[in-house]
């Protein structure tokens, strides 16, 4: 066994990574936000208390305020033998084509924080690996749900190309990373990159939704304030992974319990 694991935010993809270990023996801890408040000082002795020496750690916790995130790193102290750390395509900014060999450029203040924190993991003392998710979307996320609650506009005529990573897939991929060898930073993203009308009709027609409206640009969330492809068969292709859902159009249906396709 190449020692115990930690999983630090485990949510929506940490929690499926936890159970993908689990099943295959690795003696695994979740940490969620109620068991442990990182962005306070004691935070370091409480981690202490979890990590035990050679252990595989994933850090799956969503950008906290006032740059706490790269904060948090030395609190992990000497203990791990590795860490893997998942970020966002958000450090690429307003790149428009992204893949493996794409430099970072954050340009808000939610990128640059990411940012420093896969700087300050890739700095410690320990083996690491970097992984940048495209928008994650699964059972209770996504553009499927955000139409259905009236909650999703199109930022002016939807044009704009956004990848997304269905959760399953992401969780497969950090599984298989935290017990690799792998090293570097990657981007992580189905195969299907579309622009945001094009899922949007998808979505309408599929559900029976009314279609998708226009909206000015600051009331777009700034997450979906992107045109950006991304690439993202080199991490799988590295760690042997094939997509359960390779694209929306068979990853949305089968978030609603529907294994129907379309082709």
């Amino acid at each position: 066994m190449a020692g115990d694991v930690i999983i630090l935010g485990c949510g929506f993809t940490g929690s499926r990574v936890a159970t993908l270990l689990a099943r295959r023996g690795f003696p695994v801890t979740g940490v969620r936000r109620r068991d442990i408040d990182f962005t306070q000082a004691d935070a370091a002795g409480a981690l202490r208390d979890i990590l035990t020496p050679g252990c595989l750690v994933l850090h799956s916790i969503p950008s906290l305020p006032s740059g706490a995130d790269a904060k948090l790193v030395p609190f992990l102290g000497e203990s791990p033998r590795r860490v893997v750390y998942l970020s966002t395509t958000g450090v690429y900014g307003d790149q428009e084509s992204v893949d493996e060999s794409t430099q970072p450029q954050p340009h808000t203040q939610r990128g640059m924080d990411r940012l420093a924190t896969e700087q300050a993991i890739r700095q410690g003392p320990w083996e690491s690996l970097i992984l940048r998710p495209a928008a994650i979307y699964g059972p209770d996320r996504g553009v499927h749900v955000a139409m259905a609650q009236g909650r999703y506009a199109l930022m002016g005529d939807g044009g704009n190309f956004i990848s997304r990573i269905h959760v399953d897939d992401l969780a497969a991929i950090a599984a298989a990373a935290i017990t690799s060898e792998l090293t570097g930073a990657f981007p992580v993203a189905d195969e299907h990159p579309c622009s945001a009308a094009e899922i949007a009709a998808f979505c309408s027609l599929r559900f029976g939704l009314p279609p998708a409206e226009c909206a000015p640009l600051e009331a777009i969330p700034e997450s979906r304030r992107t045109n950006r492809r991304v690439d993202g068969r080199a991490i799988c292709r590295l760690l042997g992974i094939q997509l359960r859902f390779p694209s929306y159009r068979q990853g949305i249906p089968a978030c609603t319990g529907d294994e129907f396709q379309v082709n």
